[in-house]
């Protein structure tokens, strides 16, 4: 079955840390955890990466082959596999990443089966890869006319710290969020990007750029789902108003007992990829999709484990 989704970027290995300060590898990446995540609700996904030489890569396809991930867009090269060390104060992890350059940086444009990207219904692009040299192979998928683009920039502060490496991000955020479908940012994307002003901002910023959807995620908060400009003026940064006539609307968190936040954020993208891949017409549609997301990841966030935790829908629904 060919697949209805195509996710582009990192496969790498989560090193989370134990309350007995011991480490517990774990297969992750964020776009990793999307399309394992798109597997399990049923919604046909290909993960386009590249792996390393180890048995840490042999992991990766492990977890990937028993999700039902599509794996005909992975390559094997030579070298390790990319590590986040993962350390929590609280729910919340901190990482620090080790690898360079990572396996995911030596896929190329060449590497991309652009017919499958053709004949998907969505293609996901984001996360830590397009601050490498994915970002070429990521741009010719996403210039494939036809399947919907999400896009989720999921910043790390540990890769903002170089010289300049804070307005590449920007830039490169910017330019895939331009022609973005669905922008999903969370109010740790929106600080990195822009400073202390408000995530509604930062999105509606987002979308005076061009991207026609964007879905804010606020952690115990929640989120907000801001929809189509309706010819309103652009949106500077200095303009923290939201307009009544916009189509801004705030949801609330799923209840739930917190255990682990590790992949939160790529259940919610994985869960919006997944209505949107069924169709979304109307904004009641939009609103019960980002419900249902919200839904999604509070499941996730009672285990420990980002990928190894994405719900199937039976699981769901016990």
């Amino acid at each position: 079955m060919p697949p209805s989704a195509v996710v582009l970027g990192e496969a790498l290995i989560d090193l989370l840390e134990q309350p007995d300060g011991t480490f517990r590898p774990a297969v992750g990446g964020a776009p990793l955890n999307v399309a394992v995540g798109l597997a399990r609700l049923g919604t046909p996904a290909r993960l386009v990466t590249a792996l390393g030489s180890d048995t840490f890569a042999d992991r990766v396809r492990d977890l990937l082959a028993s999700a039902g991930v599509d794996r005909h867009g992975l390559l094997r090269v030579s070298g390790p596999s990319p590590l986040a060390v993962a350390t929590f104060s609280g729910a919340e992890p901190g990482f620090a990443f080790y690898g360079d350059p990572p396996a995911y940086a030596h896929v190329r444009p060449a590497d991309v089966d652009l017919a499958a990207v053709a004949a998907a219904t969505a293609v996901y692009a984001g996360s830590i890869a397009l601050l490498s040299e994915f970002v070429d192979a990521a741009r010719a998928a996403w210039a494939v006319p036809g399947p919907l683009r999400f896009f989720d920039p999921n910043l790390r502060p540990f890769t903002l710290t170089a010289p300049g490496a804070a307005d590449r991000a920007r830039a490169v955020v910017e330019e895939f969020a331009a022609t973005a479908d669905l922008v999903k940012l969370s109010d740790v994307d929106a600080e990195l990007l822009y400073g202390r002003i408000p995530p509604t901002a930062a999105a509606l910023r987002l979308r005076s750029l061009g991207a026609r959807r964007i879905v804010v995620t606020l952690g115990a908060a929640g989120a907000i789902l801001v929809g189509p400009d309706r010819g309103l003026r652009p949106v500077e940064l200095v303009d923290t108003a939201i307009h009544r006539t916009d189509a801004v609307v705030g949801l609330p968190a799923h209840p739930g007992p917190v255990v682990d936040t590790t992949g939160c954020g790529d259940a919610v993208a994985a869960a919006l990829i997944h209505r949107l891949v069924g169709g979304l017409e109307t904004e009641q549609d939009w609103i019960a999709a980002v419900e249902f997301a919200l839904r999604v990841a509070s499941f996730v966030a009672a285990r420990p484990g980002g990928a190894v935790a994405m719900p199937s829908v039976t699981d769901l629904a016990a």
